[in-house]
């Protein structure tokens, strides 16, 4: 969905887990961070490490675009280990939701993540030209470490 009601967009990683390993990983503060070196993200507020759960809310700071950007997110459901959601209660967007379904496949795990958003000016232009791709690319990044992550911790139990 691109326009007024905003852009919507979906993400489906595959990985060789149980549901409930990777949405546990999902929720960490630290993993997260973990995922976005490249942009100095960090915890500033609110549950800043562990594992954050429903209702509370953290401060991430990090720079994107050569701008330093502050943003509150809060969970807002979570059904463990299906599903959970993040939203902005306060920051550089209209509207931020991200959705993240875990389900399994057989072996693996299939992990949607569904983003919608709503640019704060200029939404027509600069959601689908730039907002869409480039939060996609940061969404496939942190769900790139995630898979190392598992990957890594499976090797060392032999599971």
């Amino acid at each position: 969905m691109t326009g007024s009601g905003g852009t919507t967009f979906t993400e489906v990683t595959r990985v060789a887990c149980d549901p409930a390993t990777l949405f546990d990983l999902s929720l960490s503060i630290d993993a997260h961070l973990d995922s976005m070196r490249r942009s100095g993200e960090r915890a500033v507020a609110g549950v800043t490490s562990g594992t954050i759960g429903l209702g509370e809310t953290v401060t991430w700071r990090a720079r994107h675009f050569g701008v330093m950007w502050t943003m509150t997110s809060k969970i807002t459901a979570l059904d463990r280990p299906r599903r959970f959601v993040d939203e902005q209660v306060r920051g550089p967007f209209r509207a931020f939701r991200h959705e993240h379904r875990f389900e399994r496949d057989g072996d693996l795990t299939l992990m949607t993540d569904t983003v919608t958003l709503r640019s704060p000016l200029l939404g027509r232009i600069v959601e689908p030209l730039l907002l869409k791709p480039y939060l996609r690319r940061l969404i496939r990044s942190r769900n790139e470490v995630l898979v190392e992550k598992v990957t890594a911790n499976r090797g060392v139990d032999g599971r």
